[in-house]
């Protein structure tokens, strides 16, 4: 009879049965004890033929400290005999993303072992493959590990080892195709509205593999079993008429789950047959998304975007090269507030998020290396068995902690506890990304993209990008990142609308809360605005020269700008040589530097439906000083001009002072001479005053081609050199938060910026 093993949760202990004893229950050891569970309830193998924290060692004598996390033997006789190995797995806590270098460590560890298999697991990814003879060589995933069974029947494990696994991006990408093809055929909707519909029961997917509660995966026999459960119940209390069908009735549920986002219209509805909601429900049954690997399920959604809105909707896709390359250049730190007011698909915020994330997670992984070393020196070796003991239990306390404060809540901002909200990738995710798009699918589609991603989609909305909402305000972001719409124009009779006015006074209490005044404060100025009849060119200091939305853009994310904060944004080649854009380009001098201008390939945004050559511009904002700077330095000049034509000026007063409109006539000449004269020579000498070199390159290949397919990629090169230029030029002022951990009276002690935090029990 099959052992019914679950695992035991007091407190901050949790009971590990291979070793008889409770143990503090950090994430890591969760992984490991809900993994030993799966070995016996779902393989069928015995506690007799495990053990955890093996030390093994290429000699398998002597005590070396390498220790494999779970090691499984053929049988009980095996272990004792300390025989070759079944199975080595190598456990990390959920929150931490599996690198190669975990792969190549549990398959160092099967090896010493002689394994015939070896597992990596985080809970959320789980990876089965071939344990390796001899090391290096190449890792072969396969599709499972040997069920208790078979162990025995040699064919049957020889065929599983043969079996090896492809699922990749590409499968999951092909699985979304699938479920679209199957709305494409039985509901004859568009591509766009067929992919909302899939939007809609991923959602719904989500939602369901979120609650805790919940042990059995959002499958069709459970969806119709349910299904009959919630008709037998609402038969009793509403007639028929005045009753949901249980598949609208979860995306209600959902849509309550989501109101927070504003993912849907209140009055949104599941716009597909049953049949074929069952179907793809069918199609996505086997997989966990909240447990399958941000890498896998990202870019694979990605893939399916990129497929599913070519041509039409091209427009909303920057490639990824080129994003990579932007958020390589201006390089955010952690505690950097940035935007994207014209998101898109998500492409440049998800990448943000992720390049601060590893930031984070390499500084933590860092810390615990240097805490074991600390902990685990010379004199722990001569500690009594007991003392040792209470050294581990408190080595397994930080840790736990540690592994904590990288975790992302599922919850929403407002929903998090103080010290949810304390955690270093919380606080990424909740305070530091935001975008707009006016496209209400590109924003719904952001916010999916980003969970598939790992999260950080809260801050993005529908919405207007150059009008402000929630946190995206004037004068808050560190780092703006942007693809804008081109070659639109904004119509000047155009006014702000209604359904911009913000009428919600708890709303505003809240932003003052945790945005502050400023937020409230631009926000009332838009409702007046509103009030006046106010047009949108005259919201900008650039609407009267052009109306151009990528113009009107540039402006805004200039303004959305922190003084000394940095942009990258993708442009029109045009808006660096068109001469019709001179008092632009003489308008974003006096407002910033120009940090990197960098002329890519057209082929790059051809399979997007793009045929305007594009330049990649970097700016920094001036600072308050440099501001200070670069004004004086326009006043000298000016002052300079007006000396000149003082002597002028006096003789024409002389001569025509009682012919006030010749008088006037002549003074207009003479303003019209100095304008001209600022125009060419005292430009020219503001910009010899204002002196700073401007890198200028031309990449040939990016990373992409006409078709979308690969091929080299320059970019990644002039990123690098990049990188050295602007240290050993100090471009910008480093926003670099200074974070270190250090035990302080058996307390772990977060310290940022000389403010200390100890880290306490979540």
């Amino acid at each position: 009879m099959a052992l019914n093993l679950e695992v035991q949760i007091d407190g901050n202990k949790i009971y590990s049965p291979l070793r008889d004893k409770w143990l503090v229950q950090t994430p890591e050891e969760t992984v490991r004890q809900n993994y030993i569970c799966r070995l016996v309830n779902v393989y069928g193998y015995s506690l007799e033929q495990m053990d955890e924290e093996v030390v093994v060692s290429n000699s398998r004598r002597g005590l070396g400290k390498a220790r494999a996390d779970i090691i499984v033997w053929a049988s009980k006789e095996d272990k004792i005999k300390k025989e070759d190995a079944l199975i080595v797995v190598e456990c990390k806590a959920e929150c931490i993303k599996i690198h190669p270098e975990d792969y190549y460590q549990g398959a160092n560890y099967a090896s010493m072992s002689r394994a015939k298999f070896f597992v990596t697991t985080n809970a959320k990814e789980t990876k089965f493959f071939k344990g390796p003879k001899n090391l290096p060589n190449k890792l072969d995933e396969i599709i499972d590990i040997p069920n208790a069974s078979i162990i025995n029947d040699q064919k049957k494990i020889d065929k599983l080892l043969s079996q090896t696994k492809t699922f990749s991006r590409d499968e999951f990408a092909k699985l979304l195709q699938k479920c679209h093809n199957i709305i494409r055929n039985n509901d004859k909707l568009s591509p766009e509205a067929a992919f909302d519909e899939i939007s809609k029961i991923l959602f719904m997917k989500i939602r369901y593999e979120r609650n805790p509660d919940e042990e059995v995966l959002f499958s069709l026999e459970k969806f119709q079993r349910d299904e009959k459960h919630y008709e037998k119940n609402i038969k009793n209390y509403l007639p028929k008429e005045s009753r949901l069908p249980y598949m609208q009735y979860l995306f209600m549920q959902t849509k309550d789950e989501f109101k927070e986002d504003r993912l849907f219209d209140s009055y949104e509805t599941i716009k597909i047959k049953q049949y074929s909601f069952e179907q793809i429900v069918k199609e996505l049954e086997k997989y966990n998304l909240s447990a399958t690997s941000d890498d896998v399920k990202g870019i694979a959604f990605e893939h399916f975007l990129g497929t599913t809105f070519r041509g039409e909707l091209g427009q909303f896709f920057t490639p990824r090269t080129i994003v990579d390359f932007m958020v390589e250049v201006l390089d955010p730190q952690e505690g950097e507030t940035i935007c994207d007011p014209t998101c898109g698909s998500g492409g440049f915020l998800i990448k943000a998020f992720e390049y601060v994330r590893d930031k984070i997670e390499k500084d933590v992984e860092q810390y615990k290396k240097d805490l074991k070393t600390k902990l685990f020196d010379e004199e722990y070796e001569k500690l009594s068995e007991k003392e040792q003991i209470k050294v581990n239990e408190k080595y397994s306390d930080y840790i736990r902690k540690l592994t904590i404060d990288i975790s992302v809540p599922n919850k929403s901002y407002s929903k998090q506890s103080d010290a949810e909200k304390n955690r270093r990738i919380s606080k990424l995710s909740s305070n530091c990304i935001y975008g707009t798009d006016a496209n209400p699918r590109m924003a719904r589609t952001s916010k999916m993209n980003m969970i598939m991603h790992g999260d950080g989609h809260g801050g993005v909305h529908h919405h207007d990008g150059l009008i402000n909402v929630n946190g995206i305000f004037e004068g808050r972001f560190d780092v703006i990142l942007t693809n804008p719409p081109f070659g639109a124009r904004i119509e000047k009779d155009y006014k702000l609308s209604d359904a911009d006015r913000f009428y919600d006074e708890e709303k505003l209490k809240e932003y003052e809360k945790r945005y502050g005044e400023e937020c409230v404060k631009q926000i009332k100025e838009l409702n007046e605005s509103i009030e006046n009849g106010q047009k949108i060119l005259d919201r900008f200091k650039l609407g009267k020269t052009s109306g151009l939305t990528e113009v009107l853009f540039m402006e805004r994310c200039l303004r959305l700008l922190k003084p000394g904060g940095r942009m990258g944004i993708v442009l029109p080649e045009g808006v660096l040589n068109n001469s019709n854009l001179q008092k632009v380009r003489d308008y974003f001098e006096s407002k910033a530097k120009i940090l990197l201008i960098t002329s890519i390939p057209q082929d790059v945004f051809v399979a997007s439906g793009a045929t305007i050559k594009p330049s990649l511009l970097f700016f920094k904002k001036f600072t308050e000083e440099e501001d200070k700077q670069y004004n004086s330095i326009v006043e000298k000049v000016k002052n300079k001009i007006d000396e000149k034509y003082k002597i002028e000026i006096l003789e024409i007063e002389k001569q025509l002072s009682g012919d006030k409109k010749a008088f006037q006539k002549a003074m207009k000449e003479i303003e019209k001479k100095k304008e001209q004269e600022f125009d060419t020579i005292g430009k020219d000498r503001i910009k010899e005053l204002f002196d700073y070199q401007i890198p200028i390159v031309e990449v040939k290949q990016a990373g992409i081609t006409t078709t979308g397919g690969k091929c080299d990629n320059e970019l990644v090169g002039v990123a690098q050199e990049f990188k050295k230029y602007r240290l050993e030029n100090n471009l910008w002022k480093d926003n670099k938060l200074n974070i270190t951990y250090k035990i302080q009276n058996g307390n772990l002690v977060r310290t940022i910026n000389d403010e200390e935090q100890v880290i306490d029990e979540y």
